[in-house]
C-alpha cells in the first residue's frame, strides 16, 4: 500500500486520545498538525490547489472546521461561512438535527449566508459516521448554496460515513 506524502504528514501529527468525549471513543486530535506552520500550510495549499476555481465560498463546521475553512478562504481569496452548533447564531437560521457516533446534535447556518447558486466548498477535520457531513450539506443547500465538494483531513473508513453521501464529491487527505 502506497501512502501519499500528505497523508503521512498528517498521520505523523495526529494524536489518539482514548475515551474522549466518552468511554470507547478514540478521538483523533489534529491540533498538533494545526500547530505546525509548515505542515498546516501544506495541507491548506493542497486543498486550495485541488479545488482551484471551483468554489466561491468556504464552509467550516464547528469547531475545528473553522480553523481549516478560514485558512482555505484566505488562501483562495473567498469568503468563509461558519456552520454552528444550535443557538450560537444571532440571526434567523436554518437548522438540522442528526445523530453522531456518540450522541445527537443540531447544526445551523444563517439565512442568507450564500448568494443563490454560490458554489460552496465544505471543509472539516474528520469524516466519521457521516452525520455531520450530511447535515452540513443539507444546510448549505437549504441556504441557497451549491455544494462544490466536501474535503476532510481524515476519514475514519471503518465507520463508513462516506456511504451516507452517495453521489457527493468527497475528498479525504488521509483515510484510516
Amino acid at each position: 500500500m502506497t501512502v501519499e506524502p500528505i497523508a503521512q504528514m498528517i498521520a505523523d501529527r495526529v494524536v489518539d486520545v482514548p475515551d474522549f468525549p466518552k468511554p470507547g471513543i478514540v478521538f483523533k486530535d489534529l491540533t498538533p498538525l494545526f500547530a505546525d506552520g509548515e505542515a498546516f500550510r501544506t495541507v491548506i495549499d493542497d486543498i486550495v490547489a485541488r479545488y482551484a476555481g471551483e468554489f466561491d465560498a468556504v464552509v467550516g463546521i464547528e469547531a475545528r472546521g473553522f480553523v481549516l475553512a478560514a485558512a482555505v478562504a484566505y488562501a483562495s481569496g473567498t469568503g468563509v461561512v461558519p456552520i454552528r452548533k444550535a443557538g450560537k447564531l444571532p440571526r434567523v437560521a436554518h437548522a438540522v438535527s442528526y445523530a453522531l457516533e456518540y450522541g445527537e446534535a443540531t447544526l445551523e447556518v444563517s439565512e442568507g449566508a450564500f448568494k443563490p447558486g454560490e458554489r460552496v466548498l465544505v471543509v472539516d477535520d474528520v469524516l466519521a459516521t457521516g452525520g455531520t457531513a450530511v447535515a452540513t450539506l443539507d444546510l448549505v443547500e437549504r441556504a441557497g448554496g451549491v455544494v462544490a465538494g466536501l474535503v476532510v483531513l481524515m476519514e475514519l473508513g471503518f465507520l463508513d460515513g462516506r456511504s451516507r453521501l452517495p453521489g457527493r464529491e468527497v475528498h479525504a487527505l488521509m483515510t484510516v
